[in-house]
């Protein structure tokens, strides 16, 4: 039925898509490429870039043209390729620029940090040259969007246009940090030296990062070992070989040290919550999906902010994909429907068409938000192996939706999750959190974790192979893994939106953690005769950042009864009638977010581990609950 729906308005799709529209006739240019261009900072330091003209006879055009410029720790050599050419034969000058200390260009590496006053030069350096125009569009993933928002909170000169996709922001809340715990995919991503897909890079960037070349090597063979020091935690200077690159390790120790909410993540360069007043009025194309690493701070916070507070306009999409990965119709275990992916170079084409060249092409008539509503799906096994979930495009006005119900649904004993609130003297739960044993991270909102884990949906069963099972039974079945879940649905249910889960509990521990994690439980079939439990989203909260926006540290009276905040990543699922809807509440997700010793000590610096012992509430006066974003049917 969804497919009959969308083969209808299928030129519709495709507009809104970007795939099919009115585009300025391609101009007769070949590319020019001018290699290891040393643009000056300020402070004399100087960044290498590639910079890419309209040429005819090998020769660059006489002429000014407007420029699409990528800032990028990942090696600037590598990045372009055929886009690169479709866009310099469509008249855009198109630049990469290694980051301050990363690859061919000086200075010294601090993520992001510098990343606001180097663009801000750059842009100048751009806007003096004979070939421009006076226009630049930003663009870039990841790390690359840090960069974009780093620009636009400097104010850098010549911005008209951006598309941050999948961005590094905001990261101090939701990232690095993530409600007081830790991401250990950063603790890979620098143990992989900035380069989580290995490969080449990585020789040419342990080369950079160390001032003694024999211990190149050292660094190399660090990527090999990260599951064995993501276990032996915390990360002491001069512990690892990390110590022979010392900007890389002075940071993450700084970062995995720092749970307080202050300047030090509020100025780290990307934190568009914490610069609203000073980020630059430009129009912004957000990108994201529904299991990328970035997906709060993109949808919840970036474009739901700025596009209540700037005049130009903001869209956002949001499809069902992994980090980056807008040009797939999957999300690990899950398969989606065929146009679930986006060409994304056409798709940021069509974006500097309007807003660099003043191509009159709609994309500023079309509603602000599209979304990819997964879901619907027969739950068939494809030949890959993946369950077909199934999905479908659609476009709204404004993210979050106006006409979302919040629901509460209530964490109840015997397992039961339901709309209902509890009886008063319902008993509370206790379970054993022991740091030793953690609850296996299986999928989810995660980006850059080489060996550590695997990103998107899965089905929440340990399996042979993966480094942290120790069998192939269902996290269901785990000790200190509480699950609450519905009776199975008497008909379709959409939830599209924020998750928040209110929980309240205690330990007797003066720190610990606590997790939640929303599944769609599918009911058996032939290909999946015990069903997949699928998880849709999930987060934590470090118990000791219990107070307001977590902007200091407080530890727990044992035994006294918490209030505690964890919201999780949005999602829009189509939970289908017959589909249960679960939520699983725990106390680590390991390796996703670093493991709570319990014990109280500073982070990051802990001796010792203790088993704590949690509770959660299900009473009246204490009514754990998930708000879910239920939208009525129409």
């Amino acid at each position: 039925m969804n497919q009959r729906i969308l083969a209808a308005p299928a030129l519709v799709c495709l507009l809104a898509a970007g795939l099919m529209t009115a585009q300025p006739e391609p101009a007769a240019y070949t590319v020019h490429a001018s290699r290891d261009v040393m643009i000056p900072m300020r402070d004399g330091v100087r960044l290498a870039a590639n910079i890419f003209r309209p040429a005819r006879d090998g020769q660059p055009v006489e002429g000014k043209f407007p420029t699409i410029l990528s800032r990028t720790p990942y090696n600037k050599d590598v990045r372009g390729g055929a886009a690169v050419e479709m866009a310099v034969k469509r008249g855009y000058v198109v630049i990469f620029e290694d980051v301050r200390g990363r690859y061919q260009s000086e200075g010294r590496w601090r993520p992001v940090r510098d990343d606001g006053a180097d663009g801000f030069d750059t842009a100048k350096w751009i806007g003096e040259q004979p070939w421009s125009d006076g226009g630049i569009g930003t663009i870039g993933t990841s790390y690359e969007g840090a960069t974009q928002h780093a620009m636009a909170i400097a104010g850098a000169p010549h911005l008209k246009a951006m598309v941050p996709r999948n961005a590094m922001t905001n990261f101090g809340r939701y990232g690095v940090r993530h409600n007081g715990a830790f991401e250990l995919r950063f603790f890979n991503w620098v143990f992989m030296l900035g380069v989580p897909s290995g490969g080449p890079d990585l020789a040419v960037a342990a080369q950079r990062a160390t001032s003694d070349p024999a211990a190149a090597a050292a660094l190399m063979d660090l990527s090999k070992t990260v599951p064995m020091y993501a276990r032996a935690l915390p990360l002491r200077p001069g512990a690892t070989p990390l110590r022979f690159a010392p900007d890389y390790e002075a940071w993450i120790i700084e970062a995995m040290s720092h749970g307080d909410y202050d300047g030090y993540w509020k100025d780290s360069g990307s934190s568009v919550i914490d610069h609203i007043a000073e980020y630059e009025d430009v129009p912004a194309y957000h990108t994201t999906g529904w299991y990328d690493s970035w997906g709060t701070s993109v949808a919840n916070i970036n474009y739901a902010e700025l596009s209540k507070a700037k005049k130009s306009l903001q869209r956002l999409i949001v499809g069902p994909w992994t980090h980056s990965a807008e040009n797939r119709n999957y999300a690990g275990e899950a398969q989606f429907t065929d146009d679930a992916k986006i060409d994304i170079e056409q798709f940021q084409l069509r974006w500097f068409d309007r807003w660099l060249k003043g191509v009159q092409n709609g994309v500023d008539k079309e509603p602000p938000v599209r979304i990819y509503v997964m879901g619907g799906g027969d739950g068939h096994k494809t030949p890959e192996g993946r369950i077909f979930v199934g999905g479908h495009w659609r476009d709204e006005n404004e993210w979050p939706l106006k006409r979302t119900r919040p629901t509460a649904y209530y964490l109840r004993e015997n397992g039961l999750l339901a709309a209902s609130k509890p009886a008063a003297a319902a008993k509370p739960v206790t379970y054993a959190f022991d740091p030793r044993r953690p609850v296996p991270t299986i999928g989810g909102n995660i980006s850059s974790q080489g060996a550590l884990m695997f990103a998107g949906a899965a089905d929440q069963r340990c399996r042979a192979g993966f480094w942290l099972c120790e069998d192939t039974l269902p996290l269901s079945a785990r000790n200190d893994v509480l699950v609450f879940q519905t009776p199975p649905l008497a008909a379709d249910l959409e939830v599209t939106g924020r998750l928040i889960v209110k929980l309240w509990a205690s330990s007797n521990a003066p720190d610990t953690d606590f997790t939640a994690k929303l599944i769609d439980v599918w009911p058996p079939s032939r290909d999946f005769p015990a069903g997949f439990d699928m998880n849709l989203a999930d987060s934590i909260v470090r118990a000791r950042y219990h107070g307001d926006f977590r902007a200091k540290a407080e530890l727990l009276v044992p035994g006294k009864p918490y209030e505690f905040t964890i919201e999780m990543y949005p999602t829009s699922m189509l939970v289908k009638r017959g589909h249960r809807i679960r939520l699983d509440i725990s106390s680590s997700n390991f390796p996703r977010f670093d493991v709570n010793p319990n014990t109280g000590e500073p982070l990051n610096d802990n001796r010792r581990v203790r088993t704590a012992e949690n509770t959660v509430y299900l009473d009246s006066a204490h009514p754990s609950h998930i708000v879910l974003p239920v939208i009525p049917a129409r």
